[in-house]
This record gives structure tokens, sequence and C-alpha cells, in this order.
């Protein structure tokens, strides 16, 4: 096994577009490493660098012990998945899995014990004599999985390998797939636009926007601790909502004003943001997720100082929770996400994720209670995270 290292990576193509911007990324051995990104921020980029199908225009990058900016794909010790499964129309499963062992002239006893084994792994057996116009979309990724696992790689280098599949589909591959790479310890490079997949596989998520690296830590500390608007806003869905608001600190805590309405939060809150103090009396970009925002009517603790009011827009029963859209009185933010779906004129600014209890119905003005103890802080200019 591997690790893989990127120290100072940029990617400049030859019409001056620059792609990746001074990237230092470093995969540890066995290590599940998701790239995550919106559409076109350089993630598919860099992780074509690390195959070897995109040059390198300036810095270092490293599998295990070895410099590979100049090394020939098929001489890096890898195996990539590809979104499109990429596997041979005309030929049996069994031949696809094992085609690039027969490429390597491996000996014919060796290949079919090795397809053999992936077909037990991946519960392929039934489909081995089966062309891939056969199959459906599951199993023809496990198949493109397979003819990964037989190389029995340094690294995996999966490029958004469920993206066509169904939703259902989705999460049994992206749960199979993590179980996998957990058994074969293999280092894994996985890149996604899907923010759900980044979370529920990766030992750690590297987020990237514009080629830039935001963050990189674990998928919890991820969602607790953004670095920035950005991060806060991608990480998590439904999104955080964002707002401009003005910060007042007080003796026992302080208060965001929201145009006509105000919250208070508590000590604890300076107590793990320090740096708050200095922003007293400006402004901030204040973050809610929307588990943080609940029908006060199905609270049990006091809210004084801690509620809304708000019309109902619109109402998503999911079963085990609701969606309730209001609008806030209060100027919203732009993530700076691309990929987010621009709010129509008019639509509502805000979401709560509400017990599925609640009786709320749209059109009806409520009291939202706000869990401000978990509220996000940002600097309004440099629109990076208030801590310490």
């Amino acid at each position: 096994m591997a690790t893989i290292e990127l120290q100072g990576v940029e990617k400049v193509y030859e019409n001056g577009f620059h792609a990746i911007h001074d990237l230092d990324l470093e995969i540890a051995d066995k290590e599940f490493l998701v790239l995550v990104g919106p559409s076109g921020c350089g993630k598919s980029t860099a992780l074509r660098m690390v195959a070897g199908l995109e040059s390198i225009t300036g810095g270092e990058l490293r599998i295990g012990d070895r410099v590979v900016n100049d090394v020939e794909p098929k001489d890096r010790d890898i195996a990539m998945v590809f979104q499109n499964y990429a596997l041979y129309p005309h030929m049996t499963v069994y031949d696809n899995i094992g085609f690039a062992l027969k490429l390597a002239k491996v000996p014919k006893a060796e290949i079919d014990e090795r397809v053999r084994k992936a077909s037990q792994i991946l519960e392929l057996d039934p489909f081995l004599d089966r062309k891939p116009g056969l199959l459906s979309g599951g199993q023809r990724q496990r198949v493109a999985m397979g003819r990964a696992i037989v190389r029995q790689p340094a690294a995996f280098l999966m490029d958004e390998p469920l993206s066509n599949l169904d939703a259902k589909l989705r999460v049994q591959m992206r749960a199979e797939i993590a179980a996998l790479q957990h058994d074969l310890a293999v280092t894994t490079l996985y890149v996604t636009h899907d923010q759900v997949e980044a979370m529920t596989m990766g030992d750690r998520v590297a987020v990237i926007k514009d080629g830039y690296l935001q963050q990189i830590d674990a998928p919890q500390r991820l969602y607790d601790r953004p670095v920035n608007v950005f991060v806060g806003a991608f990480i998590g869905s439904p999104s955080m909502n964002l707002y401009e608001a003005t910060l007042a600190i007080e003796d026992e805590g302080g208060t965001v004003q929201l145009r006509d309405q105000k919250l208070h939060f508590g000590q604890e809150t300076l107590a793990s943001r320090p740096a708050l103090r200095d922003a007293d009396g400006g402004q901030v970009i204040l973050g809610i997720r929307p588990e943080d925002f609940e029908d006060a009517a199905m609270v049990d603790w006091d809210t004084t100082g801690k509620e809304l009011t708000s019309q109902v827009t619109l109402i998503e029963a999911l079963g085990s929770e609701i969606m309730v859209h209001f609008d806030i009185d209060a100027p919203t933010v732009d993530s700076g996400d691309p990929d987010a779906v621009e709010e129509k004129q008019g639509a509502a600014n805000s979401v709560g994720r509400f017990n599925p209890r609640s009786r709320v119905q749209i059109g009806e003005t409520i009291t939202i209670a706000v869990s401000t103890e978990n509220m996000h802080f940002f600097d309004a200019k440099t629109r990076q995270a208030i801590w310490s």
C-alpha cells in the first residue's frame, strides 16, 4: 500500500486557465479521502493528475516514496474507477475483470484465481458469463470495481463512480464501496460533487472551490466547524441558512439583530468563540442550520430571547421530519456555490427541519425556536469563521 502526497501542485492549461492552485494534500496509507466541491472546481482535474491522465504544471506528486510527475499512468500502480464504468461491451464480465491482468501477461491460473476472488467479494458469480449490456447499473459498477480490485494496486482512484445510478442504488452502492475499501485497506481518493456521499463515505473530506483547497477534516468536524461561509453552506443538506446581522456583546453573552428581530446567545458561545468580542457592534454573517430551527410549540426548553416570528410558505412532509420554508426579514448571503439553485424572487429565504408532529400550516404565522448555542458566525468581509 502507499500514501499519496501532493505538494504545491498547480495546473494551468495552454489557454491560460488556472484549474488548480498550490494544492497541498496528503492521503495516508489505507485512508479513504473524498475530494468534494461544485461542478468545475478542479476536483476531477486533481484526480486525473494523480492518475497521470493530466500533466502537472508545477509542484510535486508522490505515490509511496516515488515522485511520479513524469511517470506513465500504467507505471503508477493505481487503479481507476470511472463514472461511465468504461467496460468493454463485447467481453463477458469475467473477461472485463481480468483484462488488465491479461495485458500484463499474468499466468492464466492466477488470473482465474484473482477474478473469481473479486467476483465472490462483489457477488458477481452468477453474472460472469454475461456481457455488460445485460447488467443493471449497479452490477456494471461492481464489475468496474472488480477490475480495479484484481490489479491489487497501491491506490484506488474513483471519479464520481455513482453519478449514473438512481438515488436508491446510490445509497446502497456507497455503503458497499465504503465497506469494501475498509476490508481491502487500500489507499483511496474518491471524487464527488455530492456532499452526502462525501460525509458518509470518507475518513476525511477535502473541500475544493475554484481550484483552491478550502478545508480538509473529518466529516463531523467539517460540519461542526466550517472555516468559511462556502464550506458551511456547501456541507449539509438542506444548506445552512445565511443572513446579514448586527452583533452586540453583553455581559452574559450577546445578541444578533436581524432587522426587527433579535436573537440572544449565551456565555458558552463567547467562551467557544472569543473572537466574537472583536466584532462587537459590527456586521457579521450569521449561519443557522435547518435542524437548529424548530416549531416553538414542540420544544421543552426556555425559548426566551431565542425565538423568531415568520409566516410559513411551504411544507415538505418527509415522514421522519418536515421541511418548513419561511421568510426571515433579513438580507440573505450568497454562499459562493455556483451549483446552488438561485432563490426565486419572493420565495422563502429560510428552511427549518421540524418535528414531524408539528401542526404548522402554510400561510400561518408561527413562532420558531432557535438553538442559538449552535449558531455559526462569519466575518462579513473575509467570510471566514469567527472562532479565536
